[in-house]
């Protein structure tokens, strides 16, 4: 053979070994890519299942450290987190442990005003939600922004509740409901989520968002809040932190009214509203359990427009927000050219009196106190219970499902109406 011929000959040689040891690598590299999905996925389960495992004990212990009625707590932290809002962490007054709560969840606070004239004597009621995750078990936290009056009425009064809770101090105690509120996120799935929260509204969807955060899964989350400008703008250090720390969170900040010194892609990535048409553009897709709080003109336009977007209403949910949010008429709703009279006659026993009601005239709690009739109340959003009245005769049809459901022959005046003539012990 010529030496061209034996050159030839190794060159072939040397790349018949080249293109084995290239299969070789390939096939191992692809073996340890399989190898090393199947671990990731092993660990994605396991994680699932000490998640779920954690589930059942928080469970266990919610129920056997819950309390009924009223338990004292005592302000431990004071912390001022800016546009008008203060976090207070509650430790319990007994020392006793506290039980585990559904992130999303509330507190019902029973406040007592004495030697104010206004409210001598008087008992205020309200419910604020848990705005940090339930791993905490040493504390609970509420997130509260002082309500001021009206902008198109300065001269009425601030808010009695939020204004009461930002005069206490560290070292103050409160009586305290458990917590309850059916607008929870199930940590024992893994679907993805988009949560939504409206000014003060992110704090049941903050708690959310942060136990999402703590429990290390890759659960996809898509987080949505809308404030003016950076002066609302709280939690913004925290939200910008966890973002950084997680990559399966993904945070959309709306300004609606940015300030000459608020930077877009640094202080809030959109200018406008939080809406239907910023999901269109942002998400992948419809295909999410959508969580949303915040003010009531929000919660309308959200829930109608992720309705006609095609999103199932089991894949929606909201937290009602004060008495005007994600309201649909009580009763049967007046169709064109019908007959606007009265539909249904309310008779309040106790006030001696019969009234005719018709849909217009919203809630039976609203009623009530339009005609003179006292009816105590406290949320006035179904959660609380205050506006609990027995029913005589009758049925009601509620606005929306109840926080916490009324016992059989009983209903939540604030959020309902009458379907047929009905009989109140009131």
């Amino acid at each position: 053979m010529t030496p061209a011929v034996f050159q030839a000959a190794g060159a072939v040689i040397v790349a018949a070994v080249m293109v084995q040891v290239l299969v070789l690598l390939v096939t191992s590299f692809r073996r340890y890519s399989r190898e090393r999905e199947q671990h990731n996925l092993a660990l994605e389960l396991l994680k699932t299942q000490v998640n779920i495992a954690k589930g059942v004990i928080k469970e266990v212990l919610s129920l056997e450290f819950s309390w009924p009625g009223l338990r004292k707590f005592t302000i431990k932290r004071k912390v001022a987190e800016g546009g008008g809002v203060c976090s207070f962490y509650l430790a319990p007054h007994d020392g006793k442990p506290l039980p585990a709560f559904k992130p999303g969840q509330y507190l019902t606070f029973n406040m007592h005003f004495r030697g104010e004239a206004r409210d001598a004597a008087k008992e205020v009621i309200r419910c604020y939600s848990l705005s940090d995750s339930p791993g905490h078990t040493d504390y609970y936290r509420v997130s509260i922004k002082k309500i001021p009056p009206p902008r198109d009425n300065p001269d009425l009064p601030p808010g009695v509740a939020s204004s009461y809770f930002h005069q206490l101090q560290e070292g103050d105690i409160l009586d305290v409901k458990a917590p309850s509120g059916k607008f929870f996120l199930d940590t024992a799935q893994q679907n993805p989520v988009v949560l939504i929260g409206g000014g003060i509204g992110v704090t049941p969807v903050l708690s959310m968002l942060n136990t999402i955060a703590e429990s290390g899964l890759q659960r996809e989350v898509w987080f949505f809040l809308g404030v003016r400008n950076q002066g609302d703008h709280i939690f913004k250090e925290h939200l910008q932190n966890l973002v950084l720390e997680h990559e399966n969170i993904r945070l959309n900040v709306c300004y609606s009214d940015p300030s000459d010194n608020d930077v877009e892609g640094k202080d809030y990535q959109h200018k406008g509203r939080v809406s239907v048409d910023l999901f269109k553009r942002v998400l992948p897709s419809n295909n999410y359990d959508f969580y949303i709080c915040g003010p009531p003109p929000m919660m309308k336009s959200l829930t109608e427009g992720l309705k006609k977007w095609g999103v199932p209403d089991d894949h929606v949910y909201f937290e009602a927000f004060g008495p005007a949010s994600v309201k649909k008429a009580p009763a049967e709703t007046k169709k064109e050219g019908a007959d606007a009279g009265p539909k249904h006659k309310i008779v309040f026993a106790k006030s001696n009196k019969t009234l005719p009601w018709n849909t217009s005239d919203g809630s039976i709690l609203d009623f009530a106190l339009a005609n003179g009739v006292n009816i105590d109340s406290g949320c006035r959003a179904g959660n609380c219970g205050t506006c609990v009245t027995a029913i005589k005769s009758g049925q009601v049809t509620y606005i929306h499902e109840p926080g916490t459901a009324p016992e059989t022959g009983t209903c939540l005046t604030c959020i309902s109406g009458p379907s047929g003539d009905l009989t109140l012990d009131a």
